[in-house]
């Protein structure tokens, strides 16, 4: 689940060979005496699937079990996805976050091979206006945002991104980023801080508006197929581990801890992410890689119908 909704790290694979469609979960731990005692859901205005939905009670349920458990952690999030679990298909999961303040609603893809959050600009070049998944595209505007702020090159976010001050930074120049992926598709713009906006939701599942500052990306720019109508979206969000990613930010603010989960709702694709907390008690885990920039795993094997695939052991080398 990388760039685009397929395997593999940020920058390189969006067409890989192997995708692990199942229970994702990454933790880091916290420091003791950091909990709250609210959770936190982004809404659910509706399920955003492309082939019909299917499971909708047992999420509902998944969330419910999920609010009673979180009374002594930090708050967690849980967004609900759309798109198509199909191994024929896009493999695309995406979700609907609310920016800025009075808030609007940007459908995002959920990739856990990049790092930061972005979202298509009023000023963008090539940010196609509409969208074939019978979605309504939303562009950023700073500007339109009360609670907007520009990131210049000079700042904490900046440079810590970038391991430095950028060459010919002023105090006033903005922070710029470019991102190009592995089948050449780009997105570039500069970086500016305003509210995520969730609901918090206590253990007796009332809910309450919540919002939390985070810095991403305004997209000035596109390039390839992310300039397409074909499955365009307003953007994307990383869930990498570099710093720069909502998660971490949200973490270092004390506002989650740094866990999420990819829970698929059946072949018909959608599902919830839940992010600050595991909500299935029952799960299976591996091992991630340590000291790697990315969420890699050892896979050892691959079995179809009860039968191991016969394959050279480096095929997995690159999982």
């Amino acid at each position: 689940m990388a760039a685009r909704g397929t395997c593999g790290p940020a920058g390189t694979p969006r067409n890989s060979l192997v995708c692990l469609v199942l229970l994702l979960a990454f933790s880091a731990a916290l420091a003791p005496g950091r909990a709250a005692a609210t959770s936190g859901v982004f809404e659910v205005r509706r399920k955003f699937t492309r082939h019909g939905g299917g499971g909708e009670g047992h999420l509902l349920a998944l969330r419910v079990h999920d609010g009673r458990r979180h009374g002594r952690l930090l708050a967690s999030i849980d967004l609900p996805l759309g798109g198509s679990g199909l191994a024929t298909d896009t493999g695309l999961y995406f979700t609907r976050i609310g920016i800025g303040t009075p808030a609007k609603g940007y459908y995002v893809q959920v990739d856990t091979g990049s790092d930061i959050l972005w979202v298509n600009c009023v000023s963008c070049d090539g940010c196609p206006r509409k969208s074939n998944l019978g979605i309504e595209l939303t562009m950023y505007d700073p500007r339109g945002s009360e609670s907007g702020q520009l990131v210049t090159c000079d700042q904490d976010f900046c440079v810590e991104t970038y391991g430095g001050v950028l060459q010919s930074c002023t105090s006033t120049s903005p922070c710029q980023y470019s991102i190009t992926y592995g089948d050449g598709s780009s997105t570039a713009g500069f970086f500016v801080t305003d509210f995520l906006q969730y609901n918090q939701v206590s253990g007796d599942g009332e809910t309450t508006p919540a919002n939390a500052s985070v810095t991403f990306g305004c997209g000035a720019k596109l390039g390839g197929d992310l300039g397409s109508s074909n499955l365009a979206l307003d953007g994307i969000l990383g869930f990498g581990q570099s710093n720069s990613s909502m998660l971490s930010q949200l973490a270092a603010a004390g506002k989650v801890q740094k866990m999420f989960a990819h829970c698929l709702d059946t072949v018909n694709g959608g599902g919830i992410f839940a992010i600050g907390n595991v909500v299935q008690p029952k799960v299976k885990t591996t091992p991630l890689v340590p000291n790697m920039p990315h969420y890699n795993v050892n896979l050892k094997e691959i079995d179809v119908g009860g039968t191991t695939l016969q394959l050279p052991t480096n095929t997995f080398d690159s999982v």
